[in-house]
């Protein structure tokens, strides 16, 4: 299983919200570049990147960091938030993203969803599921539709999506635990399914957990930035 750690970018700042509240943000690096750097030297192979800001505005803010960290290292960036059209998915590439989530733009435009996919590929276009009560939540989490994620998927998985990033929005930020039973439930209908699971991660022995459900990935945050991982624990999970 991937272990991927998370930059939630705002103001060109390292942050995690709680809840995807964006009130309650906690500022943990002014250098995203540095601790993208250091995800690095750890043993990290992979990178999500969240432009929290570009979530809130509706297009992409944070390219020029994209670039800075795809120049400084050499990680697979998986970048997501602000994407709603085709050019600003082929601009998240330009400026380095090796792959991009698409999660409020499958909610509300799946004709350009389904174009963006087709044109890169499944295994550079993510389907981002941020879930509240096991229905999808659009722009940052500040919306909720009426799609519950189980139909969601049914219909995203028929058009070609392979892998699935699955954010339950009561969970993230508050390691508390991640929401196994919902990837669990997910994973027993569509076992196909590349899943990545995010939010919740608080010890090790969550990380377990999820790799015993048989998720394909998980994300880190919170608990990575504090200390809560220690080293020595993850090697298991990193190159």
């Amino acid at each position: 299983m991937l272990l991927i750690p998370a930059i939630d970018l705002m103001n060109n700042h390292c942050v995690r919200l709680s809840q995807g509240d964006f009130d309650t943000q906690t500022v943990y690096s002014d250098d995203p570049v540095q601790t993208a750097t250091q995800f690095e030297n750890m043993g990290f192979t992979h990178l999500h990147m969240v432009d929290l800001d570009g979530a809130k505005k509706k297009t992409p803010v944070h390219l020029e960091m994209l670039r800075a960290v795809s120049t400084a290292t050499r990680l697979f960036i998986d970048f997501s938030g602000g994407i709603r059209n085709a050019q600003q998915a082929r601009q998240v590439f330009g400026n380095g993203a090796s792959a991009v989530t698409i999660g409020s733009m499958a909610v509300h435009d799946p004709d350009t969803t389904e174009k963006i996919l087709k044109e890169h590929g499944p295994e550079k276009v993510i389907l981002g599921a941020d879930v509240k009560n096991e229905f999808i939540a659009t722009a940052g989490w500040l919306e909720q539709s009426d799609k519950d994620i189980f139909s969601f998927l049914e219909f995203w998985m028929g058009k070609g999506f392979s892998k699935v990033m699955i954010t339950d929005v009561s969970k993230d930020g508050m390691m508390q635990g991640p929401s196994a039973e919902l990837y669990r439930k997910v994973l027993e209908r569509f076992p196909e399914i590349k899943l990545i699971a995010s939010g919740g991660i608080a010890t090790i022995d969550d990380i377990y957990d999820l790799k015993e459900i048989g998720c394909y990935g998980a994300i880190t945050g919170k608990a990575l930035y504090e200390g809560k991982l220690p080293y020595k624990e993850l090697k298991e999970f990193l190159k």
